[in-house]
């Protein structure tokens, strides 16, 4: 069989905000060494694989996508964007589909992308192990040793050694999430690993046994895998198609319940970096058990996480805490209590609260914008255009700009009017006019934009025309 990476990057990362929003998820952020869990995720693949990776991606995450890509050097890949999320077993039933188009033998190494496996030679190991249960016609999960009791993790239960087949066993069964007595115990046993959530899978197999306990959403995924098309360099799958599709997980829609199921006792350094608890546990720390990130300043504090995005952050007398400070929002929390992040986010979303989507600073195939001020009816950024960049040619309907050029030079389109702008040069984009605001110089470009109307959201943009073709 020829192994194709497959990197699922479809996650939110909701349990590390204020850093991790919609827009600008966990897997896309430098946590692990100056690099994001992206990156490392794609460094890792050479270890492991010469065939190129397929990534499966939200629509959104395109540009952060194929920016670290080109960070890292990796050139070759193929991205397919899904319109909405639905887990991981339509992601992995779409991959598949598209693997055999070219390859009927294909198998499938699938990765998620926000997880830190430090030592890519011990990860190439175990997947050379799990090659042998995968030829022997079996769907390989790999478990690492479950050291302490987690109730973030699933567990999955040792059972017999497969002959022929270093290191790998039958599945005796799965436990999910458990509560955290029975998370103890399943730590004590010596028989029961995390779930990792790494596969490796024959593509037909999977397709198989997806079509054997969910025939409907094999079908559904069927269907839409079929609606991929070409466009900008990706592959799009159609919303209405990919929208037919359940949500589910390939643990609970096929792991759980078919009978060719293997697992790969692995030993290799791993985390999810699923809580601030997690990522505090697997960082380097001070004497004092801390980790601090920013302009911070500890004072009798240990085994705590502090993360300062741009304020000065001074802790005094302090035990076991998490706090992250972003330009507009901060966390304080126990690191025992870290994991309900999720749950104080999903409150902040029935609120319809702007800090649960994007970061204060959104990154855009031209450059990138900050928020600096906003009230009733004005909202103030500072947009930095990249040399040669130029946004969309686009209208709103519910607000008015002025622009006010503070570095370089815009070349700005209002209407039929095109104009150059310097330094301490502005102008006025009236509610519903055409406009474009480029660089055509050799420095980042600094403008601040004041808008003003009766609604400020970013959905207030009409793409007529857009070199990124987003329009």
């Amino acid at each position: 069989m020829n192994v194709h990476p497959v990197i699922l990057c479809g996650g939110v990362g909701t349990r590390l905000w204020p850093l991790s929003r919609d827009a600008s998820p966990k897997q896309f952020l430098p946590l692990l060494r100056g690099r994001s869990p992206f990156e490392a995720t794609l460094e890792r693949l050479r270890h492991v694989a010469a065939a190129p990776p397929l990534i499966v991606a939200n629509c959104e995450h395109r540009f952060a996508i194929e920016q670290q890509a080109q960070a890292v050097g990796a050139a070759a890949y193929e991205l397919c964007l899904e319109p909405c999320g639905r887990g991981t077993a339509p992601a992995v039933a779409i991959a598949a589909h598209r693997l055999l188009r070219d390859d009927a033998d294909a198998a499938m190494l699938i990765l998620p992308a926000d997880h830190d496996i430090p030592d890519a030679q011990a990860f190439a190991a175990a997947v050379a192990q799990g090659a042998a249960a995968l030829q022997a016609g079996r769907l390989v999960v790999f478990g690492l040793p479950a050291s302490r009791a987690e109730t973030g993790y699933g567990y999955i239960e040792r059972g017999a050694a497969l002959p022929g087949a270093d290191n790998c066993h039958e599945v005796a069964g799965f436990v999910e999430k458990p509560e955290l007595q029975i998370a103890r115990r399943l730590a004590a046993s010596g028989r029961h690993y995390w779930n990792s959530g790494i596969f490796l899978f024959g593509a037909a197999h999977y397709l198989a046994e997806l079509e054997r306990f969910e025939p409907e959403l094999a079908a559904a995924c069927g269907d839409a895998a079929a609606s991929l098309t070409a466009e900008r360099g990706c592959l799009c799958l159609d919303a209405a198609a990919f929208a037919r599709c359940r949500a589910a997980s390939v643990d609970h829609a096929v792991l759980e319940r078919t009978a060719a199921g293997a697992m790969v006792a692995a030993s290799f350094a791993w985390s999810d970096i699923g809580s601030w608890h997690a990522l505090w546990a697997h960082a380097d720390k001070d004497s004092q058990g801390n980790v601090a990130h920013g302009d911070v300043h500890l004072h009798d504090v240990a085994d705590s996480y502090v993360h300062s995005t741009r304020r000065m952050v001074v802790g005094i007398g302090l035990r076991d805490m998490v706090i992250v400070e972003t330009e507009d929002a901060l966390l304080v929390a126990s690191r025992e209590h870290a994991h309900e992040v999720k749950e104080a986010v999903e409150r902040l979303r029935t609120q319809d609260r702007d800090e649960c989507r994007a970061p204060h600073r959104v990154v855009r195939p031209w450059g990138h914008y900050e928020d600096i001020d906003a009230g009733e009816r004005f909202r103030v950024k500072r947009i930095t255009v990249n040399p040669g960049g130029r946004l969309s040619l686009q209208l709103h309907h519910h607000r008015a700009e002025h622009w006010v050029v503070v570095r370089g030079t815009a070349r700005v389109t209002c209407g039929d009017a095109v104009s150059l702008l310097g330094e301490n040069q502005s102008t006025y984009i009236p509610i519903g006019v055409t406009h474009r605001l480029e660089n055509p110089g050799k420095i980042p470009l600094e403008v601040i934009e004041t808008q003003s109307g009766s609604y400020l959201r970013e959905d207030d943009i009409v793409r007529l025309h857009d070199v990124y073709q987003r329009a």
